[in-house]
């Protein structure tokens, strides 16, 4: 399977890569994956809320919006120094990315200076940066990326002709406006979508097509797997097949060879096979530690026990004398900001 970045994925061709025995699929997808990174190596991030609850948006499968029942209770942001706290935590416990989060449907001006005081923080202990916030405007996302912010997360979530089901506060393309400002502040990108939310497997491909189209891969592509919580409009739906999902991971990795593949929310109700199956189809990157903001996540020594049993590591975060992050793929040492551009209200992350 030749490892070429492409911008031009018709739906017929993911759909015919979805729809091959899953063998061939796997191999086509390992092939992938090992022209690029090591297989042995996991990024591991950790992810805070900073900023929980209230959120006026209306996504189906958060527990966030502030119009359903769901037991979570709004908080103002957390002071920098608690975040720090939290910060030197995930990094003792092996995490080289600290993502924060924070529900917002957008930030106000106002609340920039504190987020960017967190970012400046987390920065200095040696840490990789990534925050989502919702919608960012041009200024906004130029701030962060001058406090040192080096991911932001904004997901796309679902295909456009499935999204309509899914949110009605907000457009599909105010999501793709957002990753633009993105990019255009020379922020990397993290976006994905989420599966399970009683979407055909056309619409899967969709999602991934929208991603692999995008103008430049997402450096990060968080596939969640919905976590279904009582209160919320999507409570109740269908489970997604175990291995639909993974079908979906390695598609995800051959569409966006150079991205890292990231287990994302979902995964506390995966088994340890599920998870293995997952990693050999090409996903490389998890959230430990905590909670994935208000849903549950495995804790730290389940993480590690299954690193063990599976011969894994954690993907170092390496800095050159520059200052750029380094990452190690295809047994080459690149720079990370260099890597041709390839990764819910982006808070599933």
């Amino acid at each position: 399977m030749p490892s070429e970045t492409r911008h031009d994925w018709r739906r017929e061709e993911l759909l015919a890569l979805l729809d091959l025995p899953l063998p061939e699929l796997l191999f086509r997808a390992a092939s992938v994956h090992r022209a690029n990174f090591d297989p042995a190596e996991v990024q591991v991030s950790t992810l805070l809320s900073v900023k929980t609850g209230g959120c006026p948006e209306d996504c189906g499968y958060c527990p966030q919006a502030q119009r359903y029942h769901t037991g979570v209770d709004a908080t103002k942001l957390m002071d920098a120094a608690d975040v720090l706290e939290k910060a030197r935590q995930a990094k003792a416990a092996g995490a080289s990315r600290f993502c924060m989060g924070a529900a917002w449907r957008s930030p106000k001006d106002r609340d920039i200076p504190k987020v960017a005081e967190m970012i400046a923080g987390v920065k200095a202990l040696g840490l990789e940066t990534c925050a989502t916030l919702g919608m960012l405007s041009p200024a906004q996302a130029g701030a962060l990326k001058d406090a040192g912010l080096d991911y932001y997360n904004h997901n796309l979530d679902t295909a456009p002709e499935f999204y309509g089901e899914v949110i009605q506060t907000r457009d599909y393309q105010d999501r793709l406006d957002t990753l633009g400002h993105v990019r255009d502040a020379g922020l990397k990108t993290c976006c994905g979508g989420i599966v399970g939310m009683g979407e055909t497997r056309a619409q899967r491909a969709g999602l991934l097509q929208a991603l692999a189209n995008l103008p430049a891969h997402p450096d990060s592509v968080p596939i969640n797997r919905l976590v279904q919580v009582p209160g919320t409009p999507l409570a109740g739906t269908a489970e997604l097949d175990p291995f639909e999902f993974v079908r979906t991971i390695a598609v995800a990795r051959i569409t966006m060879p150079r991205s890292m593949v990231r287990l994302s929310a979902g995964r506390e109700a995966m088994s340890d096979e599920l998870q293995a199956l997952c990693i050999a189809a090409g996903a490389n990157s998890i959230f430990y530690g905590e909670k994935l903001l208000t849903t549950g996540n495995p804790d730290v020594e389940r993480d590690q026990a299954l690193f063990a049993r599976l011969g894994l590591r954690p993907m170092p975060l390496v800095h050159c004398e520059s200052g750029h992050g380094i990452a190690t793929g295809a047994g080459a040492t690149v720079h990370a900001d260099i890597l041709e551009p390839s990764p819910a209200c982006g808070r599933a992350a």
